[in-house]
């Protein structure tokens, strides 16, 4: 009996859901509540036997090679299901390079063989999980916040704001304070410091610290951190900080974390640059280059995605940013909104927009949204989602139809 006979199941074909994040990949089947596998978005190099992201190539050779190993793990661990002539739906950010697109339906289609993808909007997804077409979607991802706000199922696009702030630069700031002011007690009872043993903080450790030991404070004790460590304020002014906690490691090790790394490392979400810009900013300021008859409809719908939000007392923080920066009157006169409401999806953020693509994947219109095997090999590309020849080549589906 062949590898493939052995996986099929009698309600075959479900339509395979995939999100391909920074840090993690989300996958599963339409239809469920959700996926079914979150992965590390990470595969073995065949040459070289190196473990590295995907995201990280150096050519489209290269992320095709990477892409080939992910998709498989997939498919043949994860959900145990044969590719062939299933329809795929991929949900993406906006700011998804082409090149990683056009990798990515050239491994589904050559050699999966799958029978048709669909790319949609991960902004546009989780605002279908709510059942409105309007609203204000930020994304907190591991790399970046984008803010993106969508009007009657159509994004904004002018009012698209981007932040190369997110997950990743909590994590480096957890590993430079642990570098300069952390240490490691032996089994022997004995104390070093973490910069004398650096190969002990790996990127998995300050993960899994950031998410087990850290968490947002409250505004006014964040305004008092950033006083003192970003405008050269006296320390005295600190805030007395949290309890430390201990962290083991490996080899019956202990990593003292302490309070002053719990509560800080989380401020750099917050604090505002040369720009005066942080991730509270983006929102007024995508409300500020949309149309004025939208605003209200659009602060009244406001839906926070992405596995930072899911640090604790990430919202309460959030709207007390807002509510002391529209006091200001650069945004006081410009906008005239005075509250932000916030939604509450019917998932973990970590994966509202992939409940989205299970969603639309239930759909009876989804073969007629989705690019098909034969019209991709017909053309040797993927036409763009924002270019008129992407219409063209729906139009031709139709026709045939």
């Amino acid at each position: 009996m062949s590898f493939l006979e052995g996986l099929s199941i009698v309600d075959e074909p479900k339509i395979i859901i995939v999100d391909i994040g920074a840090a993690y990949t989300k996958c599963g089947l339409a239809g469920e509540t959700g996926p079914r596998c979150i992965i590390p978005s990470r595969v073995k190099n065949p040459r070289t036997k190196e473990v590295i992201n995907v995201w990280n190539y150096s050519n489209t050779s290269e992320l095709y090679e990477n892409l080939k190993e992910l998709v498989y793990a997939l498919i043949f661990k994860h959900l145990l299901v044969t590719p062939k002539d299933r329809r795929v739906v991929v949900v993406e950010s906006l700011l998804c390079p082409s090149e990683f697109r056009e990798t990515l339906v050239k491994v589904l289609f050559k050699q999966f063989e799958v029978g048709s993808v669909l790319f949609a909007s991960s902004h546009l997804l989780s605002l279908l999980t709510l059942g409105t077409s309007t609203g204000l979607v930020m994304d907190v991802g591991y790399k970046e916040t984008l803010v993106v706000p969508v009007y009657e199922g159509i994004p904004i696009m002018k009012g698209w704001q981007s932040l190369p702030v997110a997950g990743k630069a909590i994590e480096s700031r957890i590993k430079t304070q642990l570098m300069e002011h952390g240490t490691i007690s032996t089994s022997e009872q004995k104390f070093e410091a973490v910069s004398s043993v650096p190969e002990s903080i790996t990127d998995e450790v300050v993960e899994d610290i950031k998410v087990r030991c850290c968490f947002v404070t409250e505004f006014n004790r964040g305004q008092q951190i950033q006083e003192v460590t970003m405008r050269g304020g006296h320390a005295n002014k600190l805030p007395p900080p949290p309890p430390d906690t201990d962290y083991p490691l490996d080899g019956g090790s202990i990593l003292n974390v302490s309070g002053r790394i719990r509560e800080h490392s989380c401020e750099v979400l917050f604090e505002q640059d040369n720009e005066e810009t942080s991730i509270a900013t983006l929102l007024l300021e995508a409300l500020v280059k949309c149309p004025i008859d939208t605003r209200k409809a659009l602060s009244s719908n406001v839906v926070v995605i992405g596995g930072t939000a899911m640090m604790p007392g990430f919202y309460h923080r959030l709207n007390m940013e807002l509510v002391e920066l529209l006091k200001k009157p650069h945004y006081a006169n410009q906008l005239g909104v005075k509250q932000f409401r916030f939604h509450c999806p019917p998932a973990k953020e970590n994966y509202t927009a992939w409940l989205g693509g299970a969603l639309t994947g239930a759909l009876e219109t989804l073969p007629s949204k989705s690019l098909s095997r034969d019209a991709y090999l017909q053309r040797g590309k993927l036409p763009d989602w924002c270019c008129v020849d992407s219409h063209d080549l729906l139009e031709e589906k139709r026709h045939k139809i």
